[in-house]
């Protein structure tokens, strides 16, 4: 399960765009994004064992910090992954169309358009991804990304090519990798609110989160390694101008025939189930914030076998929808850092708010998940710091005038 959260858009998408941001010193930046994701996990991993209800740090603010905080995390991760969400529909049609030698990028957001429009519809039918079906998806991902690698090794033995800086814009361009690359990896929320459907969660919970981020962590240094050992870190960086298919336009280059298709393949049925899961995860976030009436009460409405918020699932497919209209992968996956960047900053605050038998884990992690959230951040493009900001203000204001026009004492027994 968490290896078909985590191993989608991050892998087959940003690493482009933080090469792109830090030269070859990028690999390093997959191996510390990897360890402020395992502080940021064991955190959201014993705040779900204190509090296992849906919701995540949006509810974790409400309990351990305050309302206003609670709303402001769940108000960030429903910006960061609806930005996640377009950049994985994104890079669906960017897959699509480089494998069928497609070469007018035009069509790429209204191919991805169309494939939320489509899934969105499906999970309003009450359409989940089953246990099988995720092994299928991440069986194939991993199969691609293995191919890849093996097939990329020879290419990158008789690569010949000029040295390039290692750090090619600087400490500043490397943080910047860094903050990217953390969202690849943010899919581990997904153990972490398991506590209820395994054996022995407080035993079970970290092992997962940790083994499944050790072996993403190797799995996508590896496949840095090869990209950028077989074409350059210049030209994988190039890679994301004007599509959305890197690993694919790199696996072209082997000279292995069919070698871009099997990448295409694999990147696909990835980005597909990832985009159906934040589907899913959104709207049962908004369906949360529609229960306490920091949304509009109408989003936690449920459809007649109350199985599905089908009103919150065609919100967040429109919100979806219309960030993939932006169509620049590197401006929703940079906005994705964000406010992810925020959401687990709210998520580790909240875990130093737990005392006694409830903390699992040494309460340094707390503080070192935090410290790194807030100090990568800073290092995300200032245009879209700016905007991010500006959008949390406009929440706090939204927050506000929800509850004066539906205060939740007043709520109706069908809201």
């Amino acid at each position: 399960m968490g290896l078909g959260s985590i191993i989608g858009t991050g892998v087959f998408v940003s690493i482009a765009i933080a090469t792109q941001a830090t030269g070859t010193s990028v690999i390093f930046a997959v191996v510390l994004a990897s360890f402020v994701a395992i502080f940021n996990g064991l955190n959201s991993a014993q705040l779900a064992a204190d509090h296992p209800v849906s919701g995540g740090t949006y509810e974790y603010g409400y309990r351990y910090l305050n309302p206003t905080l609670g709303f402001i995390a769940g108000w960030t991760f429903l910006l960061a992954k609806s930005a996640s969400a377009a950049t994985a529909a994104l890079g669906f049609a960017g897959y699509l169309l480089h494998a069928f030698n497609a070469g007018d990028t035009q069509l790429t957001v209204p191919i991805a358009f169309a494939a939320v429009v489509i899934l969105t519809g499906l999970v309003v039918g009450g359409i989940r991804r089953s246990n099988l079906v995720n092994v299928v998806i991440v069986s194939a991902t991993v199969a691609a990304l293995g191919f890849f690698v093996l097939a990329g090794i020879p290419a990158v033995i008789n690569a010949e090519r000029a040295p390039e800086p290692f750090f090619s814009n600087g400490i500043a361009g490397f943080l910047n990798a860094v903050a990217l690359m953390f969202v690849a990896y943010t899919g581990y929320g997904r153990i972490a609110t398991m506590g209820e459907e395994v054996r022995e969660p407080r035993r079970s919970i970290p092992r997962a989160m940790i083994i499944t981020l050790i072996f993403t962590m190797v799995l996508y240094g590896l496949v840095t390694a090869v990209a950028i050992g077989s074409v350059g870190a210049t030209q994988l960086g190039q890679t994301i101008v004007g599509n959305a298919a890197p690993l694919e336009k790199v696996a072209e280059t082997f000279g292995i025939p069919g070698a871009g298709i099997v990448l295409a393949i694999g990147a696909m049925t990835a980005m597909l189930g990832v985009l159906l899961n934040l589907i899913l995860g959104l709207s049962r976030v908004l369906l949360a914030m529609g229960r306490r009436h920091d949304m509009p009460p109408i989003t936690a409405r449920l459809n007649a076998a109350g199985t599905t918020p089908y009103v919150a699932v065609w919100v967040m497919g429109a919100v979806i929808a219309a960030l993939v209209l932006v169509g620049n992968v590197r401006t929703t996956w940079g906005f994705s850092a964000v406010n992810v960047l925020l959401y687990y900053a709210l998520t580790n605050l909240s875990a130093l708010q737990l005392t006694g038998k409830k903390v699992l884990y040494p309460r340094w992690l707390a503080y070192a998940g935090l410290a790194s959230c807030l100090f990568l951040s800073v290092w995300v493009s200032w245009q879209i710091y700016a905007v991010t900001a500006l959008l949390i203000v406009v929440g706090i204001i939204w927050k506000f005038a929800m509850n004066r026009i539906w205060p939740l004492e007043k709520a109706t027994p069908d809201a």
